[in-house]
């Protein structure tokens, strides 16, 4: 996978087997790289995560072991999986709840903002406990985004905090509320009973239209708020740079401004799809890598991305691959010196084309292409003002 691209792969497989092992043997040499970094004696035993793993996700247990075997059983492949304490990693995404004005439960809405080196890309729907997950892959069996059968929806972004302590990964969080939670208040009482190793912000909702954002830290107690919009702070912005390269109080207000105007839900996925929210900055990792508006109502799912939709269902998935490729519509646009002003230093650094953000829509910087399947995938037009997504 280049750092200026990705491929998003659906993939249904009910019990963990073939398919999973394709994935996790794939991003195995990376990962193995990124959790020793600094060295493995930095990170936790086998038996402290395993002690973890029993201690507050017991139900999970199984599945670790199960995971674990299946990957190879060596002891660093084991203590990654159970993401107890890992390295600290840092990523942007916008999250929003949509209410529906007549009623019902609306829908949350996310962009996933980091760099095109380091997403898995893999929507995987599995059965692994009884109920059926559709979720956006991370460490290989997390949870950057999901909904559960019962129509528990969950999303995560960065907390906008540096401090780092005991806890675990925040997929594996997610992982086990998708596996369990039956409802949007017992999700909220699973976030808030597991540790989790950095800050970071789950927004929750469920088809009855329960909705919160919780967050998390592993230096103070979780805090559970009745708000509609998050981004990459808590509450007030703590980490300034972070925040001013992320543009995060731009992207908040720029989406409260639409939900308190009382827009309508193709009007607020335009706003995913929209400078300041969608973001291009991708060789410095935040860029908008894809974008996901949850029904939990419908239970159905639409992965975004300008000008197209890719919509996925419990009962009708369709698996497929695509490429998405950052940042290359210009570039091929550019000559002479217009060209040379975009400094790119390697072909493994994908465009900063940040400047462009206010002058351009998003689908002028991002290619998709069809690899195979996606038979469900749809083109959205431009209409001028926005992408006619009630068209498809």
């Amino acid at each position: 996978m280049s750092h200026s691209s990705v491929h998003f792969r659906a993939i249904q497989e009910d019990t963990a087997g073939a398919k999973w092992l394709a994935r996790a043997q794939h991003f195995w040499p990376a990962y193995e790289r990124w959790y020793a970094w600094g060295g493995l004696t930095r990170r936790p035993s086998y038996l402290a995560c395993r002690r973890a793993m029993r201690s507050h996700m017991p139900e999970l247990v199984p599945m670790y072991e199960t995971l674990t075997e299946l990957l190879g059983g060596e002891d660093a492949q084991a203590r990654f999986l159970s993401l107890w304490t890992p390295p600290p990693f840092i990523a942007g995404c916008s999250q929003a709840i949509w209410q529906n004005p007549l009623g019902g439960a609306g829908a949350l809405l996310r962009n996933y903002d980091f760099s095109p080196a380091l997403l898995e890309g893999s929507m995987f729907a599995t059965q692994w406990h009884g109920q059926r997950v559709i979720a956006m892959s991370d460490c290989m069996w997390g949870v950057l985004d999901g909904m559960n059968e019962s129509g528990v929806a969950v999303s995560l972004s960065f907390g906008g905090r540096t401090v780092v302590g005991q806890g675990f990964g925040i997929p594996i969080i997610l992982r086990y509320v998708l596996e369990f939670a039956q409802s949007g208040r017992e999700a909220v009482a699973m976030l808030c009973r597991i540790p989790s190793h950095m800050s970071y912000s789950v927004t929750v909702l469920d088809k009855t239209g329960y909705h919160v954002i919780v967050h998390l830290a592993p230096d103070r107690p979780p805090q559970v708020v009745n708000e509609l919009v998050v981004t990459n702070f808590q509450g007030e912005v703590m980490w300034l740079a972070h925040a001013r390269a992320t543009r995060s109080v731009e992207r908040r207000d720029n989406l409260l401004g639409y939900l308190n105007h009382h827009a309508s839900l193709e009007e607020t996925t335009n706003a995913l799809m929209r400078p300041p929210v969608f973001q291009t900055s991708f060789h410095r990792g935040y860029g908008t890598l894809y974008g996901a508006v949850y029904l939990p109502e419908e239970n159905c799912i639409d992965y975004i991305w300008p000008s197209y939709r890719w919509r996925q269902r419990f009962d009708d998935f369709d698996e497929g691959v695509i490429k998405l490729n950052y940042g290359v519509s210009y570039l091929n646009q550019m000559v002479g010196a217009e060209r040379d002003a975009v400094t790119v230093p390697s072909q493994n650094v994908g465009l900063d084309v940040s400047w462009m953000d206010d002058s351009v829509q998003p689908h002028e910087v991002v290619r998709l292409e069809v690899i195979e399947g996606a038979q469900k995938l749809q083109f959205v037009p431009w209409q001028g003002t926005g992408y006619a997504w009630s068209s498809v």
